[in-house]
């Protein structure tokens, strides 16, 4: 099942065209990688799925529900994952998830919130630590325990490896595919053609606001022959 949609969408920002007719799907256990330059529109393509944008023509869906008509209702649906995670350093990791999930109003039990620290393999004794003195990976590893514990369908990742050693980007990408086999629809935004081509269903090169060129795991990867395409418009 399809649960993001984004159809001929193009997005306008300070009189200048980001996105041009960008067509692209992620549908219920899947990973799609969605790789571009500096002003390609990577961001410009999760701040209107978050319904921060509003599309100039066509449409971007989120399980359903359209983030250009009702944000609020969309984001519940959503997951999201920046770049630099937002968390509180003066809180512990559990106060965190207990912070976000009554901001989101919803109330799960402490052992549903353990189960997701376990699923996002963040150590026991860490959580009634501080975030002050986390490493990027735990702190992301807190995140994903919230992305568990909330069930969303969908998640959206902004550079989501960037700054995380090689053991770090290994746990990550275990996270990721647990989430894929309980069915999330992910989508991830990065420059990084070798971590994508690692975890992802199928990656799309976007240039100027659309997509140039896709891929699929299933049809093999030809990673050097990509890196020569786009390794260069890719890391700019």
């Amino acid at each position: 099942m399809t649960v993001i949609q984004i159809s001929e969408l193009s997005v306008e920002r300070g009189g200048k065209t980001v996105l041009d007719n960008l067509s692209l799907s992620v549908a219920t256990g899947e990973i799609y990688a969605l790789l571009g330059g500096n002003g390609a529109g990577k961001s410009t393509t999760l701040s209107t799925l978050l319904g921060f944008l509003k599309p100039s023509s066509g449409s971007a869906m989120v399980a359903g529900i359209n983030p250009a008509h009702d944000a609020e209702a969309a984001r519940h649906k959503i997951a999201y994952l920046p770049e630099n995670v937002a968390l509180y350093e003066h809180l512990t990791a559990r106060e965190n998830v207990d912070y976000f999930l009554a901001l989101a109003g919803e109330t799960h039990s402490s052992e549903e919130i353990e189960a997701a620290f376990d699923a996002a393999g963040l150590q026991a004794e860490a959580r009634s630590r501080t975030l002050s003195g986390f490493s990027k990976g735990m702190r992301q590893k807190v995140a994903i325990a919230l992305a568990v514990v909330r069930e969303v369908p969908v998640l959206l990742l902004d550079e989501p490896t960037s700054g995380l050693d090689p053991r770090a980007t290994a746990d990550f990408n275990a996270l990721l595919a647990t989430l894929k086999a309980r069915g999330t629809a992910i989508l991830m935004v990065t420059h990084d053609l070798l971590g994508a081509a690692d975890c992802a269903d199928r990656i799309g090169f976007l240039d100027a606001g659309r997509i140039v060129e896709e891929v699929c795991r299933e049809q093999g990867y030809d990673v050097m022959a990509l890196h020569r395409r786009y390794g260069e418009a890719v890391a700019a």
